[in-house]
């Protein structure tokens, strides 16, 4: 059985580090890069450097996760 997780290789402050995610953890991150107009590397490059404990791959999980969260409290003030 194939894992959900993948392992993926990115630059990030001029170094190749690599991450490892789900699919629908790297199709949301790079959906917010798009919406930022920010590149991959450069978003990944900012949570890097916010993240006070856990690696690298938690801390994008956990960025992801407060995005979406985010929307869908927006949209329920909305309402």
């Amino acid at each position: 059985m194939k894992s959900p997780v993948v392992k993926r290789s990115i630059v990030i402050a001029g170094h190749k580090t690599s991450v490892s995610l789900e699919d629908a953890f790297w199709k949301g991150l790079k959906e917010i890069a798009d919406a930022r107009h920010m590149t991959l590397s450069d978003i990944v490059a900012s949570i890097d450097s916010q993240r006070r404990h856990g690696n690298l791959s938690s801390a994008i999980r956990l960025f992801v996760l407060d995005h979406y969260r985010g929307q869908s409290s927006d949209r329920d003030h909305r309402r």
